[in-house]
């Protein structure tokens, strides 16, 4: 396993959960089926049954109803052999989740009573429904959900203080990084690898600095159960940094759309007939057509002249939406500036590309905020950091609503439910853009 100052991340994990064991009198983990949460939760059985501790855990999955059956049956058995020791809290919610299957929508509802007749499978015997929550509303988002849960659990037990473990390994992408690391969240007593939800409940990161390798030795070191899906993953020759079990029409699971005809063809076929644009991104979702590997320029166009032809041929509300990204883009850049390294600068110097460069940033960074117009494209590694036209043609050919792939968070449009939810957190930050890329 990995050594992180002088021990490895086994051993660092277990320090971690001996803390928050001493500290949190009500504790809970969140998981999804999926290969860090299946650990996450495993080490926390583990520790339990070891030193012989007289609590019981929380476990909080969300269930999106469209799942692999392999998820779904790692669900059920992990459940199944630890009940003496687990409280389980299975979410059938119609809230808002994000899909990039289609440019008429950016959402659909997993659940949703008004769809009934098209559901992919029965609601499980045990599900927590909206009857659950008085909380829930239909203007949430998934993660709105999630952030909700944790303080109402928190006053239904009546705790001290309330952790919910996270499975975020800073590994897996920036924006995972990034929710541990931004400077603008509160910490407990400092530690890093928390962050302040609410009052006396916080969200805990203990496998933060485990690498995939780190995730298949320890299954491997001490026979845990894992999530068959990924076996099938590795036959299928996807690399280990791609496999995710995940909502199926999120932005990073869209590439790997189409196995759901190979490894479970009945849910894919019930699972077409059920959100907008599926049967497409299957086909096409891994192709140029969407977006992906290496996108070509049609000739006689500029990025931003294509760019202008991709705008023309979305749904009235769907192109509003992908200007007002632009206009919120082109302004940020040129008044506030990306926060880009010495050696992006000196990249944007040596193609005698005009910029302005700032000494300090707001930001927790070493970077330096530069001021500079939108680009038609730019060749070098660090493409996605850079302001272009051609960003913005991707994330059009991604159906990607939210233009997450240049970095954006949600809009002060978007962020309406969340602030609404979250009013009385206020110990909270609002979420600003990000500071590396928009």
């Amino acid at each position: 396993m990995s050594i992180q100052k002088g021990e490895n991340v086994y051993e660092l994990v277990q320090q971690r959960l001996e803390f928050i064991f001493q500290e949190f009198d009500h504790i809970y983990i969140s998981f999804s089926g999926g290969k860090d949460s299946g650990v996450l939760l495993n080490l926390c059985i583990d520790y339990i049954r070891k030193h012989n501790l007289p609590v019981r855990i929380g476990v909080f999955h969300m269930d999106y109803e469209i799942q692999y059956k392999m998820t779904i049956d790692y669900v059920e058995r992990t459940f199944k052999e630890n009940r003496d020791i687990l409280d389980m809290y299975r979410i059938c919610v119609p809230f808002r989740v994000t899909t990039c299957t289609s440019m008429y929508q950016n959402y659909w509802r997993p659940w949703d009573e008004d769809k009934k007749e098209v559901w992919v499978r029965p609601m499980p015997e045990d599900a927590m429904t909206v009857h659950d929550f008085p909380f829930y509303n239909r203007k949430m988002w998934d993660y709105d959900f999630q952030t909700e849960f944790s303080r109402w659990l928190h006053k239904q037990k009546q705790a001290k203080r309330t952790c919910c473990l996270v499975g975020i390994r800073t590994q897996e992408s920036y924006n995972r990084w990034r929710t541990i690391y931004r400077g603008t969240n509160r910490h407990y007593k400092e530690y890093e690898w928390s962050t302040m939800i609410d009052e006396d409940v916080y969200n805990f990161y203990p496998i933060y600095d485990w690498k995939t390798t780190d995730i298949w030795v320890a299954n491997g070191k001490f026979g845990w159960d894992y999530n068959r899906l990924y076996d099938l993953y590795y036959q299928a020759g996807i690399s280990l940094d791609r496999q995710r079990v995940a909502s199926p029409f999120i932005n990073e699971a869209i590439e790997s759309l189409s196995l759901y005809k190979v490894i479970d063809p009945d849910m894919w076929g019930r699972m077409i007939g059920r959100v907008n644009g599926v049967n497409f991104t299957g086909i096409y979702g891994n192709t140029q057509a969407m977006g992906r590997r290496k996108i070509n320029l049609p000739e006689g166009y500029t990025w931003k002249s294509f760019m202008e032809f991709l705008l023309s041929t979305l749904p009235e509300q769907t192109h509003r939406k992908y200007e007002k990204k632009l206009e919120t883009s082109i302004r940020f850049w040129k008044n506030k500036g990306g926060c880009l390294s010495e050696e992006v600068i000196q990249k944007l110097k040596d193609r005698n590309i005009p910029i302005r460069v700032a000494d300090n940033t707001n930001y927790k960074t070493d970077k330096k905020p530069v001021m500079m117009d939108y680009l038609d494209d730019i060749d070098i590694p660090e493409f996605r950091e850079i302001p272009t036209y051609k960003r913005m043609c991707i994330c059009i050919l991604r159906n990607d609503h939210i233009c997450k792939y240049m970095g954006f968070a949600l809009t002060k449009e978007e962020m309406e439910m969340k602030n609404n939810v979250m009013q009385q957190y206020k110990n909270i930050q609002p979420e600003k853009e990000n500071n590396n890329l928009d």
